[in-house]
């Protein structure tokens, strides 16, 4: 075994992953905890603080449990986490509010009032986002406006607000570092796209949030602080690379020239297309962010997200309990005798890119007498794949012709969804060996970050692909296909 090796902590919306990867980029082993979401009222999504750091603890001691590997030898950490996610918490790291989820509407109200303030095409040229609950900034200025005492103490410098990694960043170093990096920064509402590491004193305004209550904010490769006091680490580890989970991919995936694009089929879907050094205004419903920072210079994305991807297999399963694991719908899928005119759109959280409609639910259209359990776990896969076809559409509407997409997460490992998704996109899907590609980028930069890895050939030249998915379908059933799901769509 090589004598480097990394701890990547992937921090996402339902469990912690811990992964230890050595100077090859290679996984050596992984460990994973779940935690508890809580959903305090309809379209509320919260997490406790203290139940994440709990997920954290027990993935990061699974993973030396599980490979033997001892703690001395990880030489940096790397840090990819679930986006917008808004994290409310004191100096020490404990949270003085539940963690306000990027699932979570409770923001619509501010967005409304948003709106009414500020041009959203201002907004939008400035920061590449538009006004949804989404986005972190409108849940600090939800909770400074709920929460008076909160106010008071983020104007005082005793809150700290901002994303699960500075977050993360703070409870590993025993509160003596509050940094982020410009992926996650960019995902606020709160700086600007030519002028990522800064946040913009307008905003703030327009967002009621201080700036004494924000971390600082560094390249994804940057030195983001050191552990200390921890029961789980030793002391002086440095955290070295940061970033936010798409961005993470997009980077794990090696996509590193303009035109190069993943998908990562997670809790939501998500599709990030890297842009090169100049940020491309979307006209289409897109959005424009940070993809990294390299030493300073910025390398930007389109993305386009879809809020419900495996969610809604998890929907099935534990709302419906239809299935009784995730990896059961792939075999029920494959017994329906298609779906006719059934179709599932899986708007459980709201539409997102290109449609941005919060308000949106899920629909299952076309139900009849004969529609069969193996019927409803095909659309549900269906709708997935169309919903990411939607995004595409929008990207090549951007002018820019998409050959091919790499793909990673959990449902990334279901054959018949990835062969649904070659089919909905009319482009080849690409699966590589590494599906874990998150932590991966994650890793990746915390070597750029330390010297592990001198440069990007290095992380180009290990990657390789496990399985390619070629469209089969034809024009005609297609186009059936499309219609009944724009069809659907509108009910939505």
């Amino acid at each position: 075994m090589t004598e480097d090796l990394i701890l990547a902590i992937d921090q996402g919306t339902t469990g912690t992953t811990a992964l230890i990867i050595d100077n090859e980029l290679k996984v050596v082993g992984h460990s994973n905890a779940p935690f508890e979401q809580h959903f305090p009222k309809a379209t509320w999504v919260e997490h406790l603080g203290h139940q994440i750091w709990e997920s954290v603890r027990v993935a990061v001691n699974g993973v030396f449990e599980k490979t033997g590997v001892t703690r001395e030898r990880i030489k940096a950490i790397g840090i990819t986490n679930q986006r917008e996610t808004l994290c409310a918490f004191d100096h020490d790291g404990d949270d003085k509010h539940p963690f306000i989820v990027w699932q979570c509407k409770r923001s619509m109200n501010v967005c409304s009032a948003l709106k009414e303030e500020y041009p959203e095409d201002v907004f939008q040229d400035k920061t590449g986002l538009v006004f949804d609950p989404y986005f972190t900034g409108t849940k600090m200025r939800w909770l400074l406006e709920e929460k008076p005492e909160l106010k008071e103490s983020a104007n005082q410098g005793s809150l700290r607000l901002s994303t699960i990694d500075a977050w993360l960043v703070a409870k590993l170093s025993s509160g003596q570092s509050f940094a982020t990096d410009v992926t996650n920064a960019s995902r606020t509402g709160l700086s600007t796209l030519k002028n990522p590491f800064a946040w913009d004193d307008e905003l703030l305004v327009l967002f009621g949030v201080p700036k004494i209550s924000l971390p600082t904010v560094l390249n994804s490769a940057d030195n983001f602080g050191v552990t200390k006091g921890l029961d789980f680490l030793p002391d002086g580890i440095p955290i070295s690379g940061v970033a936010g989970d798409q961005q993470a991919a997009l980077f794990g995936q090696a996509c590193f020239l303009p035109g190069e694009a993943k998908c990562t089929f997670g809790t939501g879907c998500f599709l990030l297309m890297n842009t090169g050094v100049n940020p491309l205004a979307s006209q289409h419903g897109l959005l424009t962010t940070v993809a990294y920072s390299l030493a300073g210079t910025v390398h930007y994305a389109l993305e386009g997200s879809a809020f419900i991807g495996g969610a809604a297999v998890q929907w099935l399963r534990d709302g419906l309990g239809l299935i009784k694991s995730a990896e059961e719908i792939e075999v029920l899928a494959k017994a329906s005798k298609g779906t006719g005119p059934l179709c599932f759109v899986p708007s459980l959280s709201g539409l997102g890119a290109p449609h941005w409609r919060p308000e949106a639910t899920g629909v299952i259209h076309g139900i009849t007498r004969g529609t069969t359990k193996a019927d409803i776990c095909l659309a549900t896969l269906e709708g997935i794949a169309m919903q990411n076809a939607d995004i595409l559409n929008a990207m090549e509407s951007e002018g820019i012709k998409i050959t091919s997409i790499r793909v990673d997460g959990g449902a990334a490992t279901n054959n018949l969804l990835m062969q649904l998704q070659a089919d909905a996109l009319q482009v080849d899907v690409i699966r590589p060996k590494v599906i874990e590609t998150t932590a991966l980028g994650a890793a990746a930069l915390a070597g750029l970050g330390t010297g592990i890895f001198k440069d990007l050939s290095e992380i180009q030249s290990v990657w390789a692909t496990d399985q390619t998915f070629k469209p089969s379908l034809g024009d005609v059933r297609l186009k059936q296909w499309q219609n009944k799901w724009v069809d659907a769509t509108q009910k939505a």
